[in-house]
């Protein structure tokens, strides 16, 4: 039994419908950037009279919104915070489903390793975000690239896509290890969806309140935005090397927690 081709036949129709999702998203948004921008109206002066909390909601930083690749980079937020969501719940949901549908017997029952189920899987799961960041980058580029009038976008986009990506990866890899450590396999998906929402929502009380800098560690949403990546700062090496950290630890966890529970069968 091939695990990793099961785990990709069983996880395409998600992955169709977040992708679907993906492409509407950026479509109305840049469809929405071609209505504010006819308008006459400056942009960025009227975003300067909005209170900063409103700005803050709204992902907005130093951005330049008169442009197509700043406008961009305002929707990246919440394209992120999709593309966070599908990896947290299909880490989560790839290792406890088995003990969720009752079906845990017939896997065990295969003359193969826990470990080996484990690393199949999260090839499957790792598959399935490539997919998805790759069909992001494509649509994004030609998109963007349509209502740019001549701008450079290829580049800003390919580098925030890097930053989403490994985002993607770290939530993946939170989900698969709360799934691997849950006693209760209902309640991984969930418990992996609400820290992602904490951890954002903290972002966002990050911008409004200049005070909680120093928390900008415990929220990976602050790792890779759109305005630094961007303006030429680039991607910065201590949350680089803390990301990697993360991903590590959570990567252990998962697999010594799976190979050492009880699987409800």
């Amino acid at each position: 039994m091939n695990i990793f081709i099961v785990e990709m036949k069983a996880q395409r129709k998600g992955l169709i419908i977040w992708a679907l999702g993906i492409l509407f998203m950026v479509g109305a948004g840049m469809g929405k950037f071609v209505a504010l921008s006819s308008s006459g109206q400056s942009m960025n002066e009227l975003l300067n009279q909005m209170p900063k909390s409103m700005l803050a909601i709204m992902g907005i930083g130093t951005l330049d919104l008169s442009k197509a690749s700043g406008y961009y980079g305002v929707l990246f937020l919440y394209l992120v915070l999709m593309a966070t969501i599908h990896a947290s719940m299909l880490g989560a949901d790839i290792i406890s489903k088995e003990e969720r549908d009752k079906t845990a017997e017939f896997l065990l029952a295969k003359p193969i390793s826990r470990n080996k189920i484990v690393t199949s899987k999260l090839l499957a799961a790792t598959m399935n975000i490539l997919i998805f960041n790759v069909i992001t980058l494509v649509s994004s580029i030609i998109i963007v690239g349509k209502y740019s009038k001549g701008e450079a976008v290829s580049a800003d986009i390919a580098i925030l896509m890097m930053g989403m990506l490994i985002l993607q990866l770290m939530f993946m890899l939170i989900g698969t290890a709360i799934a691997a450590v849950s006693r209760n396999p209902k309640t991984a998906t969930s418990i992996s969806t609400a820290i992602l929402l904490i951890t954002f929502i903290l972002s966002i009380a990050i911008d409004i309140n200049s005070k909680l800098q120093n928390l900008k560690y415990l929220t990976p949403f602050k790792y890779f935005e759109a305005k630094n990546l961007m303006n030429g700062v680039g991607f910065q090496w201590s949350f680089v090397i803390l990301s990697i950290i993360i991903i590590l630890v959570m990567l252990c966890i998962t697999y010594v927690f799976y190979k050492k529970r009880d699987l409800n069968i």
